[in-house]
Parts: structure tokens; sequence; C-alpha cells
């Protein structure tokens, strides 16, 4: 196994991550092990791929079917006065 340290943190880092460690009931080690590997494990690649697919199947079975302009939607919500705080 390989080990890493990281210089220069601020302190403030470090406390927000002993006191996550500590809700997460781990050590300070055990957090940063848990936080590198899913930050290693967020394959965004594969999360594109897997979008394109949806996006795909979404396009089929929706071809054909008329669509209205989402400003138009938009439009229609604003007159009928629902409005974002």
């Amino acid at each position: 196994m390989a080990t890493i340290n990281v210089r220069r943190l601020d302190d403030g880092v470090v406390q927000r991550l002993k006191q996550c460690a500590a809700r997460n009931n781990r050590s300070l080690e055990s957090e940063l092990r848990h936080i590198l590997q899913r930050a290693a494990d967020d394959d965004t690649s594969a999360k594109r791929v897997s979008f394109r697919a949806l996006a795909t199947r979404l396009r089929r079975k929706t071809k054909g079917r008329t669509q209205t302009p989402s400003e138009v939607l938009v439009r229609a919500d604003r007159d009928a006065g629902h409005r974002l705080a």
C-alpha cells in the first residue's frame, strides 16, 4: 500500500475533517481513506456514458410527439402567479 503526505492544509480544514470523522465514528486517517476512495470511485466518464444512453432512450420514446418549448411552460407558470422566492 502507498502512503500519501499532504502538506500545508489549512487548520480549519483539518478541524472540519476531524469533526466529520468523529460524526462517522472513524479516525481521521480512516475518514481520509474513505473520502479518497469515494473520490477515486467517482467515475464521471461512466456517468456521462450512462446519461447519454438514457438521453438516447428518451429521445427514441418521445420521437414524433409534439414538445412544448420550456420557455412557453415557464411563461404559463409565471402568468399563473407561480414565482420563485
